[in-house]
């Protein structure tokens, strides 16, 4: 019995050397820690503190559309009202390292799972005391479909869909496209294209 006894005392002291203190944090907890703010963050829209004039909005169109350009293809850029758009790219997945687009590796194992494309939308507009705001959007979408594309997995000896797909480039950008849905913002890559932004500038 005392044997017995002296195991259940133990047993209880490596059980709490083991675990620590299983309580949680005070719900009137005085020492509030607030984050540290990330210094490499640049907002969203980007101030440019450049003059007013003609040339200086011609030089950081330019140099906005040559950095939007090494990551997507431009579909319109109209310098007049300061908007750029560019078409719908694939996300590159780890099978394709040198492509740009998926700046971080978790973008890239999560294109390499499923099928997700970016749009970029950029809009320069003057600031009222001088100088430019570049706001950068780039829009994440997923493709909804049925079933996987080419799967065979429980399929019998006839199988109910085409062998051959066929896949038509619509040149009118008013058609809707219902197999894509929006899915967030993708904030890395608008940070990697700030960024740039900002070197060049």
């Amino acid at each position: 019995m005392m044997r017995r006894s002296a195991r259940l005392a133990w047993i209880g002291v490596l059980a709490a050397l083991t675990c620590g203190c299983a309580s949680g944090p005070l719900l009137d907890n005085p020492a509030f820690v607030q984050p540290k703010p990330d210094a490499s963050y640049i907002e969203n829209p980007m101030y440019v503190p450049l003059g007013p004039t003609a040339s200086a909005y011609n030089g950081v169109f330019e140099r906005v559309l040559d950095v939007v350009d090494d990551y997507f293809e431009i579909s319109y850029a109209n310098r007049y009202d300061g908007r750029i758009e560019t078409f719908p790219r694939i996300a590159p997945g780890l099978e394709q390292p040198w492509k740009p687009g998926s700046p971080d590796c978790y973008q890239r194992l999560e294109a390499s799972l499923q099928t997700i494309r970016h749009r970029c939308f950029v809009l320069i507009q003057p600031a009222e005391d001088g100088g430019f705001f570049v706001q950068v959007q780039v829009f994440k979408e997923l493709e909804d479909l049925p079933r996987p594309v080419r799967s065979t997995a429980g399929a019998a000896s006839f199988r109910d869909a085409i062998s051959v797909e066929r896949q038509f480039e619509v040149i009118d950008p008013t058609v809707f496209e219902n197999n894509w849905f929006f899915v967030g913002y993708n904030t890395p890559l608008e940070q990697a294209i700030l960024c740039r932004i900002k070197k060049c500038l």
